[in-house]
């Protein structure tokens, strides 16, 4: 019992630094102070008593312990895949707010428990699926911004046959279209703006957002300007190629659909048998759960159930 109330601890921990982490990137406020910090200018602060000011304050404070980190190897790393995930954090502080909640998780563990080896199992659980949750929110990001790319190509086209310049279509874009694909164009053209060449803009961009069908626009648009041609008509027949392979797609999710609603029955069953179990004879679950042999057979357990996800995963996923 104890060790479930910590990992319900663990989760909890998680969760409320998920919501953090969201507020951030959804902060104008914080957007605008996370630009400044990248080029090592400081906010202007005001005290405002709101909770979006509280929030700026706070992160101020982390900024300052996190700026020995910023240049280091592993926070450029972090902070590459915080970019993806479209979070306005530096990749050091990243990492502080990762030893907060370990520390928060493994030290409210501590004083239920009395347990070090809970808390320690606790504070692990939170790192992890705070990078699983990252992964998460960068394969969204890049699944919308593919879905929106079809209709950004065709305005792009339109316009171009209009008489607009490609640096004033990706304004147009920045200012027409919804994020993720408005925000990424936005930060194109503040890069072009401020200098940068268009070709290297693009590129930068291509790194950043990491989808392949933006890959096959910025490799055509570099084509173009070196050898000349009709950009607007290739910019129709890329729109056309995504909108076929996104359609597809679809169709495949439809087919697979059964095939992954078994992985989620399947992953779920035996915790719902548990949770079942547990709330009509809570000492006989707890006898396996306090035995080394019945430790032993739910770790087997639950890694033969994540073996059977995996499997069933590749099967269903078919790239397109």
């Amino acid at each position: 019992m104890i060790f479930i109330f910590s990992l319900l601890i663990a989760v909890a921990t998680f969760w409320l630094t998920i919501f953090v982490v969201l507020f951030i990137k959804n902060s104008k406020s914080l957007d605008i102070s996370y630009r400044m910090r990248r080029h090592n200018v400081k906010p202007i602060t005001k005290k405002d008593k709101s909770f979006d000011g509280l929030i700026v304050r706070a992160y101020g404070f982390i900024q300052k312990i996190s700026t020995p980190l910023t240049e280091k190897n592993f926070a450029q790393s972090l902070e590459y895949k915080l970019n993806q995930a479209g979070i306005p954090l530096l990749g050091g502080e990243y990492v502080i707010i990762n030893l907060i909640a370990m520390a928060l998780a493994g030290f409210v563990i501590w004083l239920v428990t009395l347990n070090l080896r809970y808390a320690a199992i606790g504070a692990a659980i939170v790192p992890v699926a705070l990078w699983l949750g990252i992964w998460y929110l960068i394969s969204r990001r890049i699944e919308s911004f593919t879905e929106q790319l079809g209709d950004c190509l065709i305005t792009i086209s339109n316009a171009l046959r209009a008489g607009y310049s490609f640096q004033q279509t990706i304004e147009v874009i920045s200012k027409e279209m919804e994020p993720p694909i408005g925000e990424e164009f936005s930060k194109m053209n503040h890069d072009i703006i401020m200098g940068v060449p268009l070709e290297e803009a693009l590129e930068v961009a291509n790194k950043r957002i990491g989808s392949s069908d933006f890959e096959l626009v910025v490799t055509a648009v570099l084509i173009q300007r070196e050898v000349g041609g009709n950009l607007a008509q290739v910019l129709d027949n890329i729109s056309y190629t995504i909108m076929e392979r996104i359609r597809m797609r679809r169709e495949i999710l439809s087919l697979t659909a059964q095939g992954r609603f078994s992985a989620i029955v399947m992953l779920a069953l035996p915790f719902a048998t548990f949770a079942s179990q547990f709330a009509v004879a809570p000492d006989q679950v707890m006898q396996i759960l306090e035995e080394d042999v019945g430790k032993f057979l739910v770790a087997v357990a639950i890694g033969l159930e994540i073996l059977g996800w995996i499997v069933i995963m590749k099967i269903v996923n078919i790239d397109v």
